[in-house]
């Protein structure tokens, strides 16, 4: 029968190399130079941490942020920008990258694949929504849906088997 699983996976290489990317620009920026600026990767649970004096040079460093990840093909649904806080003479700001399906994003993907009347059977695994179809033609059309519906985080579909 055939199957596919709907996974949501961000590349932590792809992350790493867009943040060292960015504290390269950061380095040669003539605004920023003498400041105490910094990206700081945590690949524990992948945030990356945004250090500077001033609010409006952590501005700065969010769009130089945003673009990096951009041209790394990172989309930036699944990066979740935090508040920016005051820390004594310091502004901080941190960046955690949503992974894996949670419970709720699993409701709505199956809730949206069932109102669609696509004779399938969707499923939650651990982290992942496994559709599973007597069709290929049923699983490319809840592709489709997927991938037209709005869920605020990047899918990917992987181990389609026929």
């Amino acid at each position: 029968m055939p199957s596919f699983d709907i996974v949501s996976k961000i590349k932590k290489d792809e992350v790493q190399n867009a943040v060292d990317n960015a504290s390269r620009e950061l380095q040669g920026r003539y605004d920023f130079r003498g400041t105490e600026s910094s990206f700081t990767l945590s690949k524990e649970d992948l945030s990356v941490k945004l250090d500077a004096p001033e609010n409006f040079q952590l501005q700065q460093m969010d769009e130089i942020l945003r673009g990096k990840l951009a041209k790394r093909g990172i989309e930036a649904s699944s990066a979740v920008f935090g508040e920016m806080t005051r820390s004594g003479k310091r502004s901080l700001q941190t960046v955690t990258f949503a992974q894996g399906i949670d419970r709720e994003l699993a409701k709505k993907i199956i809730k949206a694949v069932k109102d669609s009347k696509i004779k399938v059977d969707a499923k939650v695994f651990a982290d992942s929504v496994r559709v599973t179809g007597k069709k290929r033609d049923d699983l490319q059309a809840v592709i489709a849906l997927i991938r037209a519906g709005n869920f605020g985080q990047p899918l990917q579909f992987e181990n389609f088997r026929d």
